[in-house]
């Protein structure tokens, strides 16, 4: 298992994770490559069962990791297991609580993760520019719609009238 050095500034990321609350306890947990990471002090808390650095080796290497995260304004390295690894360990240390647990999880902190890493993507406005019979307009791109300007209108009609001209009087 890899692990970090001891100073952050030593050209590792530093992630600042999300704060989900679940009967009055935190789990920080934050995306990466579209994939969930939780911290493993955490979630014992929430599964009533402290999850030591042993336990969590009977993961598999891509399901654990130590990372660098921002909390309560302190750089802090943490045991992270990934959203499988989660799920392995809810079954591995089953109470029926974990069932829950799981529901919380998959319906709504992922959901959660997902939506936050995906969300300001789709909603920022993006540029690009239209190439139409020769001549190029600026395009904006934005909520699922494409833009032109409508000083920019004039001059896509113009190139429009000679193809239809042409094409109803022969």
């Amino acid at each position: 298992m890899h692990k970090l050095a001891s100073n952050p500034s030593d050209t590792h990321t530093c992630f600042t994770p999300t704060a989900f609350s679940r009967h009055n306890r935190f789990l920080h947990a934050f995306m990466q490559d579209h994939q969930a990471w939780f911290c493993v002090q955490d979630l014992g808390r929430l599964m009533g069962t402290p999850l030591n650095e042993r336990l969590i080796q009977k993961l598999d290497p891509d399901q654990r990791r130590h990372v660098w995260l921002l909390k309560n304004g302190k750089t802090l390295e943490s045991l992270m297991v990934s959203e499988s690894g989660v799920y392995a360990l809810l079954v591995h240390h089953f109470i029926p609580e974990n069932r829950n647990l799981r529901q919380w999880l998959s319906h709504e902190v992922v959901p959660m993760l997902r939506n936050a890493q995906t969300a300001p993507l789709e909603n920022l406005p993006s540029l690009s520019s239209l190439n139409w019979a020769g001549i190029t307009v600026p395009l904006l791109h934005y909520q699922h719609h494409a833009w032109i300007k409508w000083r920019d209108m004039p001059d896509l009609m113009q190139v429009q009238r000679p193809f239809s001209v042409v094409g109803t009087g022969n």
